[in-house]
């Protein structure tokens, strides 16, 4: 096991060793309030783009739904012809950045979510760490109402007129240490600043939402099968919070599966999905855009592999919401 599989296995279980890394936290701390301040001064500047930015993010390491939400947000603005772009930090990618992003594109090169995103919308999209850089070469392509940032929440060099931070209540926020003693990018407090989006089955609030699990289909499909999920699964998977794959397996039945954890946006090789029996293999949306490259270099590979299709279903108050703050920047969705 990794020391960054250790460490976030024990964010997980809050285990009380974490309290080591506290000068450490203490110095994350340090420099992040440091480096806030120094744009707040004015030290350090932050660009304003040419229209408006909407982030999406979170306060956790690791995942929180939010990049089935963007879809979705992505998807209703697309149905009300407002016109959407996207920007990412592309993380996993190798670049060059700032790099477009459309159906040809492969995760190597402009990382996982990115091509997820891309697939399932078709929206106008640029990656790269440069916030700035990539929405101007959006804007020189495009032209935009309103640009998505995926992630970016901490990312204080690009202005924004509104921030959704999703809130996972499957996993909370730990024991509410910033990095590295715990999993938070910044305190608590944080959460008063923007507008929260709970993610959990069974919300206390009415800004809200949760993801809704479609029949598994065959990634590799040889021929037309009917999912069974009484089978035997290896259930292969690398993102941030592998265990709200695990609680959508056996909401959906299926009960019988050995997990195989990689790290969050994983390279897999082929021998990552080689195991010595024939049983199937079972991932997420988001791994499976990672190992169909892989497929199509191995066309010999046999063994099944299912992927599970998530979609967000947003509480009707998120949408009157986004209607809200869209028209207080000059945005009206009919």
């Amino acid at each position: 096991m990794s020391i960054a599989q250790l460490i976030q296995d024990a964010w997980n279980k809050q285990a009380k060793w974490l309290i080591v890394l506290r000068p450490l936290a203490w110095l994350y701390r340090g420099g992040f309030l440091l480096n806030k301040k120094l744009y707040q001064m004015g030290i350090k500047s932050s660009y304003q783009a040419a229209v408006p930015v909407m982030v999406i993010g979170n306060i956790t390491v690791g995942g929180s739904g939010k990049t089935p939400l963007l879809i979705q947000l992505v998807s209703y603005l697309q149905n009300k012809n407002i016109r959407v772009g996207v920007i990412s930090r592309g993380y996993g990618g190798k670049g060059p950045f700032p790099a477009y992003v459309d159906l040809e594109s492969v995760p190597d090169v402009v990382g996982d979510e990115p091509c997820l995103i891309v697939q399932s919308t078709c929206v106008p999209m640029v990656v790269g760490s440069n916030r700035q850089q990539s929405i101007e070469y959006l804007l020189s392509k495009h032209d935009l109402d309103v640009i998505i940032s995926d992630d970016g929440l901490q990312h204080l060099a690009l202005q924004r007129q509104i921030e959704w931070i999703v809130l996972d209540q499957n996993r909370g926020l730990g024991n509410q240490k910033l990095l590295p003693e715990g999993y938070l990018r910044e305190p608590v407090s944080r959460l008063n600043t923007g507008t929260v989006i709970e993610h959990a089955a069974s919300p206390k609030t009415a800004l809200n939402m949760h993801l809704e699990v479609d029949t598994p289909y065959l990634l590799n499909a040889m021929e037309a099968k009917t999912f069974n999920p009484t089978n035997n699964f290896y259930a292969v998977v690398g993102i941030g919070f592998p265990q709200r794959f695990y609680k959508t397996l056996d909401s959906i039945g299926i009960h019988q599966f050995q997990c195989h954890e990689f790290p969050d946006h994983y390279d897999y090789e082929i021998t990552d999905l080689q195991f010595e029996d024939t049983n199937p293999i079972i991932t997420t949306e988001k791994d499976a855009v990672k190992i169909l490259p892989l497929l199509k270099q191995n066309p010999d590979f046999r063994r099944e592999i299912w992927v599970v299709p998530v979609e967000a279903v947003l509480s009707p108050q998120c949408y009157e919401v986004l209607h809200q703050q869209l028209q207080q920047v000059g945005i009206q969705i009919s």
